[in-house]
């Protein structure tokens, strides 16, 4: 790429004599005289020249570490209609920090960043999607919080780079209490490679007749164990673990968005079966609600084996019916030289 611009007030003294243009490709640089490039032979011609205004950015965030929040937490927001202040991002500033939050219903993220400013605004994860591949290429970004001017808490979220300015306006709407969220009694740390651990999630998958499936963690000495319930597959970590035996069931597919996340050495933080586990590593916060481990079937199981007894029930009552109209036909049928009557059938009965 080549780039020439007017030689202005960057040349030397015997440089800017004469010499109007300044040429740079690469790590060269070079100033062209007027009239340097025509000959006697160089035909006339016209050509358009259009200047571009640099937009100017004072840096006060860095790109790749917004980027990476980004990545973090749309992850986790909400997909439902029902709850459309879950399907956004919330982003709150102050106190020296950036906060980038998101929730689901099941699971929490939380990226704090150095950050000197103060605002808060909640953006639609639809108004976000491609922006963290842009950050990665910008140079310099600048984050601020204006008022919109549509109400007097209308607030927008102003991300500047050099080459572009994106503006999301907040959605309206109250983000839940998060930090209520965040459990701080756990009774077992285990400090461990995501990365290593994601690759035996995939090896149980393989297992699994679902996109969802359960996964069973158990701390045993110096090692977590990670199966399936039904004892179809285990894999076996080496892990730093502080604190109390436990075991924990989460869901695979939960698992798998966590360790992407984290993406390297990870805190996890466990109290029991039942209370919600904390991911943490630089600053970042993921709480992931677990599945019941054991204990009383759940009430969906109770009611598809109720309604399949009923199913049987009604089948082998049906298949009863119809074989006592079938004996109850023939018998008529015998002492009579009419034309047999056609069977009757019995519907049978349909389960869902």
């Amino acid at each position: 790429m080549v780039k020439i611009v007017p030689a202005g007030d960057s040349a030397s003294v015997e440089q800017a004599i004469g010499k109007r243009l300044k040429v740079i490709c690469g790590a060269n640089t070079s100033y062209l005289e007027d009239m340097a490039w025509i000959g006697d032979k160089t035909p006339m011609s016209l050509a358009e020249v259009r200047v571009s205004p640099n937009n100017t950015v004072k840096p006060n965030i860095g790109n790749m570490e917004l980027a990476e929040a980004l990545n973090r937490t749309l992850t986790f927001t909400a997909t439902e209609d029902a709850r459309p202040v879950l399907q956004c991002v919330l982003f709150k500033a102050g106190e020296g920090k950036l906060k980038l939050v998101s929730a689901d219903g099941f699971r929490l993220a939380v990226q704090n960043i150095d950050f000197d400013g103060e605002g808060q605004a909640l953006i639609s994860r639809d108004d976000l999607a491609g922006i963290a591949n842009a950050l990665r290429k910008a140079r310099r970004v600048n984050l601020s919080f204006e008022a919109s001017g549509e109400s007097l808490d209308a607030m927008k979220l102003i991300i500047d780079t050099e080459a572009i300015r994106y503006s999301f306006m907040s959605v309206e709407g109250i983000f839940p209490d998060y930090e209520k969220l965040i459990p701080t009694d756990a009774v077992t740390v285990i400090h461990f490679d995501t990365l290593e651990t994601a690759k035996a999630v995939s090896s149980l998958k393989v297992l699994a007749d679902s996109n969802s499936f359960p996964i069973d963690i158990t701390t045993d000495g110096e090692l977590i164990k990670l199966s399936s319930p039904d004892d179809k597959g285990q894999a076996v970590i080496p892990a730093d673990i502080d604190g109390e035996p436990n075991k924990i069931r989460i869901d695979g597919k939960f698992l798998a968005d966590a360790f992407r996340a984290c993406n390297g050495m990870v805190d996890l933080k466990v109290k029991d079966g039942v209370t919600p586990v904390l991911f943490a590593v630089d600053g970042y916060q993921l709480v992931v609600m677990p599945m019941l481990v054991g204990g009383e079937p759940e009430a969906g199981a109770e009611a598809e084996a109720g309604a399949e007894a009923e199913a049987g029930a009604e089948a082998e009552a049906g298949a009863e019916a119809e074989a006592g109209a079938e004996a109850e036909a023939g018998a008529e049928a015998e002492p009579k030289a009419e034309k047999p009557k056609p069977k009757r059938k019995v519907k049978e009965p349909v389960t869902a």
